[in-house]
């Protein structure tokens, strides 16, 4: 067998593309314009706020009517007041929140009492407050909680929910 001879000029070229390999794997590479970086840290979720009131103050008996109009509001209360022989029941939720409907449910389920910004208060559905389920509490005494749905459809159907205390203070 004859030996075939290799052009010095090659082994040098073999060599030089060995380094260039070797060293590409050890540089990062800059990022391409549409590749992936890895995510960002999640931002702190922000701490909750109180909400106006107990969840056990507004458990109870309630008179209940509802108005679309605001000077419908005073003969509204007394509407809800001769409700009381029919009373709805505000109950006490299995973990701490209240027994209450939602909007087209014929089912109670355990709502939460959500303190939001400018000091409002909310009752809905776990989650943040102003969902588009929850209600905002428009008013509370004691004796009278006002409603209102945070959803324009809802609230344009339901109006502003009016419960009139029936008996004692809880």
């Amino acid at each position: 067998m004859t030996p075939v001879r290799v052009h010095p000029l090659v082994g040098v070229i073999a060599v030089v593309a060995a380094s260039v390999a070797v060293s590409a794997c050890s540089m990062s590479l800059p990022s391409l314009p549409g590749a992936s970086a890895p995510p960002p840290e999640a931002a702190p979720e922000p701490a909750a706020l109180p909400p106006g009131f107990a969840p056990e103050e507004i458990v109870g008996r309630w008179g209940f009517s509802a108005y679309h109009k605001d000077p419908d509001r005073a003969r509204t209360e007394a509407a809800a007041r001769g409700q009381c022989k029919q009373a709805y029941t505000i109950g006490r939720g299995p973990t701490g929140g209240v027994m209450m409907h939602l909007a087209d449910s014929s089912q109670p389920e355990e709502l939460r009492l959500k303190g939001g910004p400018g000091g409002k208060t909310y009752i809905g559905p776990a989650g943040a407050p102003a969902g588009p389920r929850d209600r905002e509490v428009v008013s509370f005494d004691g004796r009278v909680l006002l409603l209102r749905w945070i959803d324009p459809e809802v609230a344009g159907r339901y109006g502003t929910a009016v419960y009139v205390r029936c008996g004692p203070r809880a």
